[in-house]
């Protein structure tokens, strides 16, 4: 199980995100300051930091420059400062990534699963099948099959699937699906995302005669909410 330091100095959201965490299967420890985090850090074993940047005792800036000198350490900053300078001077520091308040908690929840599969830290949040309706995912063969008849989809159309079917509720942006299945920042609009998502939607409905996916206009795109209101 994968361990988390929140850094967050508003208790509301401090606890927020770790009821959160903890219910997707992450143990988590709670600092209200910079001091505190830095005694945590180095007494506890973490898998990744969650932080705000505008702390007491101690900025997220100082707490990042001091976690870079000593450990490579995944660092995701949650912070409401939206000046470009500062996004960019905060990752040219050292953090991983960076989240704009307020957040989407499922936004949250897939932004530490790509960092710390870029980081090579494994999170154990999901079972080993996912199954909806009839559509079976194996996460440990990476297979799809729908009531028994295995369905070919390329690597990156099951990872598509695969996030889909964990958080079946979810409306995706291009930039949370770029970023998890292709691993690198969404810079901008492009077709890759369009393509991909239409090949998974045929394949899956010539396979099982029927729609898993929908667009949410200006949005994104999600699991098809008859599959799981049923």
């Amino acid at each position: 199980m994968s361990r988390i330091l929140i850094v967050e100095d508003d208790r509301e959201i401090n606890k927020l995100l770790a009821d959160f965490l903890q219910k997707n299967g992450y143990e988590t420890e709670s600092a209200e300051d910079g001091s505190k985090a830095s005694l945590l850090l180095n007494k506890g074993n973490f898998e990744l930091v969650l932080m705000d940047l505008m702390l007491p005792y101690k900025s997220g800036e100082q707490l990042i420059k001091e976690f870079r000198r000593d450990s490579q350490i995944p660092v995701i900053v949650l912070s409401a400062k939206s000046m470009m300078e500062t996004r960019l001077e905060v990752l040219r520091l050292g953090a991983d990534d960076y989240i704009l308040k307020p957040f989407d908690l499922n936004e949250v929840l897939v932004r530490i699963e790509v960092v710390l599969r870029r980081s090579g830290t494994v999170s154990s949040v999901t079972e080993e099948k996912l199954s909806i309706n009839g559509l079976c995912f194996n996460t440990a063969e990476n297979s799809v099959a729908y009531e028994g008849s295995v369905i070919a989809l390329t690597a990156k159309e099951l990872m598509l699937l695969r996030l889909f079917m964990e958080y079946p509720q979810k409306v995706y942006t291009k930039a949370n699906l770029y970023e998890s299945v292709w691993n690198d920042t969404y810079y901008y609009e492009d077709n890759t995302i369009n393509v991909h998502v239409s090949n998974l939607r045929s394949k899956l409905k010539k396979a099982t005669g029927r729609d898993w996916i929908e667009t949410v206009w200006g949005i994104g795109y999600r699991l098809k909410g008859e599959q799981y209101d049923s």
